[in-house]
């Protein structure tokens, strides 16, 4: 009569199952673990952490540089606007306002359709007609035989002395300016430019009477 010996797991006081006089053990998990390497684990439903990657030094110092840039030119690009013509259609104005507040490049003043009018022209506005016709006048290149002088029945001219402007308006005839125009339409191009000469101020005197 062969007696069955049991066997029991110390650790896990567990009966060792046997057969045929054989132990059977179960696999530890070393051998498990062994048996498995190289093969792909199955995703258990555990989720990867994702960590951010922190930007170095060296990228936060690219940033800062760009933003600095950016400023920059920004800073820069508003300076040259006042040096060239005003963008179309910008900063209408009433002649009202255009006293109160000042003109600004790109200021407009007067009709709101250029195309209303033949005749345009630049150049710096100064105060003063010639013998009696025009209230202002405009400085180009070439000279005083190329004054413009200007009326306005719609547009006050003041605020526009000393600046670059491009007006509109009709000719007319005249009997002492060589070119007269009555304005309906300013445009500030630059604000207190350059005259392209210096006229000569000549004072009119008044005889006393006797």
């Amino acid at each position: 009569m062969v007696e069955e010996i049991k066997r029991v797991d110390m650790e896990t006081n567990e009966q060792i199952p046997t057969e045929a006089g054989r132990e059977v053990r179960k696999p530890t998990f070393a051998e498990s673990d062994s048996a498995t390497e190289g093969k792909p684990r199955e995703d258990k439903g555990s989720k990867q952490l994702v960590r951010p990657m922190k930007s170095g030094k060296k990228g936060w110092f690219s940033s800062l540089a760009m933003s600095v840039l950016i400023v920059v030119a920004g800073v820069a690009t508003g300076y040259g606007l006042t040096k060239v013509k005003g963008l179309p259609g910008q900063g209408l104005k009433s002649s009202q306002e255009a006293v109160s507040q000042g003109v600004q490049v790109g200021d407009v003043v007067g009709s709101k359709d250029a195309g209303a009018f033949r005749d345009t022209v630049e150049g710096v506005l100064v105060r003063g007609g010639v013998d009696g016709e025009g209230t202002h006048h405009i400085l180009r290149e070439g000279g005083p035989s190329r004054n413009v002088y200007l009326t306005s029945s719609v547009v006050n001219l003041d605020p526009f002395v000393d600046h670059k402007v491009e007006v509109w308006g009709e000719t007319f005839a005249a009997q002492k300016a060589g070119w007269l125009m009555d304005v309906g339409r300013v445009e500030v191009l630059e604000l207190n430019a350059d005259k392209p000469f210096e006229e000569e101020i000549v004072e009119e005197t008044v005889p006393l009477e006797e």
